[in-house]
């Protein structure tokens, strides 16, 4: 059967790009920003303290999340435009304006809005990744969940100003990365059952 969607709707990336793409850039930048930060600890220091440093490291930053944001926002929307049915793209989509909220408002200027933005970006995203986990194959789908909870609890963690010994930074960190991870793999996954980098052409079930 012929493609009869509007030439608005045939993005020339898959959604699984868009995303891996997000998580690539956020991680790779992020910890550019940490490296030009004097003294910055990745143990002792929020992530969002780099919104608040020095010029240059606040600048990549800031670009991280927005970035990141549209990118998701843009995944999010070629996923729903695939799969009306999931709610994987809303989940995406809270998370992805999350984040550019962490951006766009610092934690010093705009403390409740910083904080809210947080949540929404950490909270969502590992929610996504748990939801994701019914959608995909195992043995994937255990990584997925894994990766998930391991985000959640440490998110609860957090709220309570549980360390664990890694520093608020250092366990803040096991909220950021376990969704970034989910990410990366789950754009992987969303090429391959697309048969965009090779294996099966068919739709997935995301």
């Amino acid at each position: 059967m012929p493609d009869r969607r509007s030439p608005l709707m045939k993005a020339p990336w898959p959604y699984g790009l868009w995303l891996f793409f997000a998580g690539l850039e956020a991680l790779f930048l992020i910890h550019i920003a940490e490296f030009l930060y004097p003294g910055y600890s990745v143990s002792q220091d929020y992530i969002s303290e780099l919104g608040v440093g020095p010029s240059t490291p606040r600048a990549i930053f800031v670009a991280a999340l927005v970035a990141f944001g549209l990118l998701v926002l843009a995944g999010s929307f070629l996923l729903r435009q695939r799969d009306p049915r999931s709610r994987l793209w809303l989940l995406l989509g809270v998370s992805a304006v999350g984040a550019i909220g962490v951006g766009v408002f610092d934690m010093d200027n705009f403390r409740e809005l910083h904080g809210l933005s947080a949540l929404l970006a950490f909270l969502f995203g590992n929610l996504a990744a748990v939801y994701s986990s019914r959608k995909v194959r195992p043995p994937v789908s255990y990584l997925f969940l894994a990766l998930g909870l391991t985000g959640l609890s440490a998110l609860a963690l957090l709220g309570a100003e549980m360390d664990l010994g890694l520093g608020l930074g250092g366990i803040e960190r096991m909220v950021f990365y376990p969704a970034m991870f989910w990410l990366l793999a789950f754009g992987i996954y969303a090429l391959v059952e697309e048969g965009a980098v090779g294996g099966p052409s068919g739709p997935g079930k995301s």
